[in-house]
C-alpha cells in the first residue's frame, strides 16, 4: 500500500465549493481507499491505496463531482514526495526569515502541479518574478517566496501562465501534512 496525499483544489475558499470533511471521508472509503485523514478544510486528505496515482485522480475527481456536484482538481503527492516538498526548499532559512518579516500572512507558498511544465511556460511564469516575489520551479512543484503578500501578487495571479492546474499551500500546512505523513507511518 501506497501512502498518498490528496490535494484539491478550491474546497471551502471563500463560502464556495462547500465539503465537510467527515462526510468526504465516508465518500472516499467507498473507492476502497484506506486510512483516511483530513486535515483542516481545504480538501487536504491523507491515505492508502494500492492504486496508481493517475487512477486514484480520476477516481476521486468523479467521487467528488457525483456526490457533492464539484469538479475540482485533484493533485497527488506521495507521502516521500511530501517529504521532499519540506526537505528540498531551494530557499534559505534566511530567505524565508526576511521575507517572513515584511511580509503580510504566510511568506512561503508551493504550488502543486498534476505535471511539470514546460520550459516555454515556465519562462512566461518567470518573467513576474522581481524582488518582492520569488519562485523556484522543482517538477512538478512551484515554491514561491513573497515579501510582501500572495493576495497582491502578480506570480501567484498568473500560475495559469503554466498552462497547467494548480493548487497551492502555505508552508505551515506543508509542515503540518508532513508531520502527519510521520506519524501515519508510525502506526
Amino acid at each position: 500500500m501506497t501512502k498518498y496525499i490528496a490535494f484539491l483544489r478550491g474546497i471551502n475558499v471563500g463560502g464556495h465549493n462547500k465539503i465537510i470533511m467527515a462526510e468526504l471521508r465516508n465518500s472516499l472509503e467507498q473507492l476502497g481507499l484506506q486510512n483516511i485523514r483530513t486535515y483542516i478544510q481545504s480538501g487536504n486528505i491523507l491515505f492508502e491505496s494500492g492504486e496508481s496515482e493517475e487512477i486514484l485522480q480520476e477516481k476521486i475527481h468523479d467521487k467528488i463531482k457525483k456526490d457533492f456536484g464539484i469538479s475540482s482538481i485533484v493533485v497527488m503527492r506521495t507521502a516521500e514526495e511530501l517529504q521532499q516538498i519540506v526537505s528540498q526548499c531551494p530557499f534559505t532559512e534566511q530567505e524565508i526569515v526576511e521575507a517572513n518579516a515584511s511580509s503580510v500572512g504566510e511568506c512561503l507558498h508551493v504550488a502543486l502541479l498534476p505535471a511539470a511544465p514546460s520550459k516555454d511556460n515556465y519562462d512566461k511564469f518567470l518573467s513576474y518574478a522581481n524582488d518582492n516575489e520569488r519562485c523556484i520551479v522543482n517538477g512538478r512543484d512551484v515554491y514561491l517566496l513573497f515579501y510582501d503578500s500572495i493576495r497582491n501578487s502578480k506570480l501567484s495571479g498568473n500560475l495559469n501562465k503554466l498552462e497547467i492546474p494548480a493548487t497551492v499551500r502555505n508552508w505551515k500546512t506543508l509542515l503540518k501534512l508532513s508531520s502527519m505523513v510521520e506519524d501515519f507511518s508510525l502506526k
